[in-house]
């Protein structure tokens, strides 16, 4: 039996996000270990659990709650990126690509909020 969040796209998308970040912050200073590194991915994880986590829940309002949460995790990684950005330990083309990921990530998790708001 395959799971619910399984199907959805924006936890697909969000698990490439998570590939794409930790590529990222492998280039990253070894003293980042503990500091954006760590940040960085553990923003990027909370992505698709917590997207897994409401969708094996039982309302469409817990759903919601957890699709917000995954929505700040976004904005969470948008603000890391922007720090490792600023102390230069990304290239431009390295984080475009992820920018835009990012985007489409955002995206989709908020087009599914607002499907799931006219449901309602």
């Amino acid at each position: 039996m395959e799971k619910p969040h399984k199907k959805l796209d924006a936890w697909k998308e969000s698990i490439a996000l998570v590939l794409l970040l930790y590529e990222l912050t492998m280039q990253f200073p070894k003293n980042e270990l503990f500091g954006l590194i760590s940040q960085i991915r553990r923003a990027a994880i909370s992505i698709p659990a917590n997207i897994a986590e409401g969708a094996a829940r039982q309302t469409r309002r817990e759903l919601l709650q957890f699709l917000y949460i995954a929505r700040g995790s976004i904005s969470e990684i948008d603000t890391l990126l922007e720090i490792a950005q600023r102390l230069g330990y990304t290239q431009n083309e390295s984080i475009g690509i992820i920018e835009q990921k990012l985007k489409d990530v955002d995206k989709i998790i908020t087009g599914l909020i607002q499907s799931l708001k006219r449901k309602a």
